[in-house]
């Protein structure tokens, strides 16, 4: 029997953010009556700027430490990991600005209890949520269309791996594909009772594969499910919708049939806010490069010495080379036989090398490239001109990359950081690509969000 209680991807993520702030407060208000605890006081009928300060920092950090990441969230072990460490950088902020939070409180057992009631409160909330909400049966369900069996079990697959909200129902076809369970004959079943029965609100469709006759019934039934507020979506819309990048299958010469540049490409209001963002970071991090360059000497001194910078010619917006400056993370002459690609575990890359690729503090020479403008916070990353060739003979479309700035982080870049083969580097091209397709506000606020994640967990390369 399918469920008839469905969440939607986004519903999930504001119920999440609501019922993390409902349970902290209710623990506050648990631990004002019966601890006796006074530095956050939900009894007070008045709305504070200290609760509305507080909301704000935890809603802010726990994004950054992946709270509302839905296949974390529906782990024990990630969502107690990540809960800790919210807290812990939550209560630290917050005691830490009195010019917006109270002062500390007098009696130090408070801060002991201001954490576990935070960690406390909302932990008991996301085992709820792991028990209920992040069940199955909250999923929606959707109906698939498909007539040839490659397809098939590519659309079943990223169902499966890749889909945060989704089921499978079952798939309507000529004949059974490949044992696939959920078959459903085109013309011998009653299409419009399933999805009746069953709330469907959404049916993938690719017609491939169909005879002519069974091709023009499921386009009449498909717009009939249109009419009556269905969304009906294509296989390849599907497909980049859940996994966020361009579909492998969309890379051919008839790729401007499914890509389009965002309409932020020619935004002028767009540029000009991104470039004084631009310029703003540039400074701020030059400023900051002031001070971990005696860090970095003091490391190069001991376990690498050479250089403490290095500069690299690399390809940047319209194809213009320009050189790239980082912290040298590499031995010296570490192409002394060429170009190569940097891999995982490079041999190359000497041991506190591997502590500024982790922390991505060899990047931060790059605020130059920034803010002379052959560089923007984000974009694609600037590749060098030797593998741009070769790969711009064997990757199709891996050109568009540059028809716009560089960046010192990228979508790519967070999804997909490491790629050392062709294969690798198609598949970092499809993310930079659903960037350039999807280019906002919103997408480069996720971008700086999942780069500060991935440097405070040691996620660099």
């Amino acid at each position: 029997m399918i469920p008839k209680t469905k969440l939607y991807f986004s519903e999930r993520i504001v119920l999440l953010r609501i019922m993390d702030i409902f349970f902290m407060f209710i623990g506050f208000a648990i631990c004002n009556l019966y601890l006796n605890f006074k530095y956050i006081n939900i009894l007070e009928t008045t709305i504070s700027k200290n609760r509305l300060v507080l909301m704000v920092y935890f809603l802010v950090i726990a994004q950054v430490f992946e709270m509302y990441n839905l296949a974390a969230s529906a782990s024990r072990f990630k969502t107690t990991r990540n809960l800790f460490v919210t807290t812990f950088v939550c209560v630290l902020l917050y005691l830490y600005t009195p010019i917006l939070t109270p002062v500390l409180p007098s009696n130090r057992i408070d801060i002991l209890i201001f954490f576990l009631c935070i960690f406390i409160s909302v932990f008991v909330w996301r085992n709820i949520y792991i028990f209920t909400v992040a069940n199955k049966k909250f999923y929606k369900y959707i109906l698939l269309i498909c007539g040839q069996e490659d397809i098939l079990k590519d659309l079943i697959y990223h169902v499966e791996h890749h889909s945060r909200d989704d089921a499978m129902y079952g798939y309507i076809t000529e004949k059974e594909l490949g044992g696939k369970k959920g078959f459903l004959d085109v013309k011998n079943t009653n299409i419009d009772e399933i999805i009746s029965k069953n709330k469907i609100k959404e049916i993938i469709v690719s017609t491939k594969g169909f005879s002519e006759e069974n091709t023009e019934l499921l386009n009449q039934k498909i717009v009939h499910y249109f009419e009556q507020g269905i969304n009906i979506l294509s296989y390849e819309d599907y497909i980049e919708r859940i996994t966020f990048c361009v579909p492998e299958k969309n890379l051919t010469k008839y790729f401007y049939r499914y890509f389009n540049f965002s309409e932020n490409h020619e935004n002028r209001l767009y540029l000009f806010f991104m470039r004084c963002l631009d310029v703003l970071a540039g400074i701020i991090g030059l400023f900051f490069m002031l001070f971990f360059i005696p860090i970095v000497l003091l490391g190069n001194l001991i376990w690498s010495r050479g250089s403490l910078f290095y500069k690299q010619e690399r390809v940047g917006a319209k194809g213009k080379p320009f050189w790239i400056i980082k912290f040298r993370s590499m031995v010296t002459l570490a192409e002394k036989n060429g170009a190569q690609w940097a891999i995982k575990n490079d041999a190359r890359i000497t041991p506190f090398g591997k502590f500024l690729r982790k922390m991505r503090i060899d990047e931060i020479p790059q605020f130059w490239n920034i803010l002379k403008g052959e560089m923007s916070m984000i974009g694609p990353r600037p590749e060098r001109p030797e593998f741009v060739d070769e790969l711009g003979k064997q990757i199709p479309l891996y050109g568009i990359r540059h028809v716009i700035k560089p960046g010192l982080t990228g979508w790519a870049q967070v999804m997909y950081p490491y790629a050392s083969t062709i294969e690798e580097q198609e598949k970092k091209l499809r993310y930079d690509l659903y960037y350039i397709k999807k280019r906002s506000l919103f997408l480069d606020f996720k971008i700086m969000i999942k780069t500060i994640h991935t440097v405070l967990y040691f996620k660099g390369q």
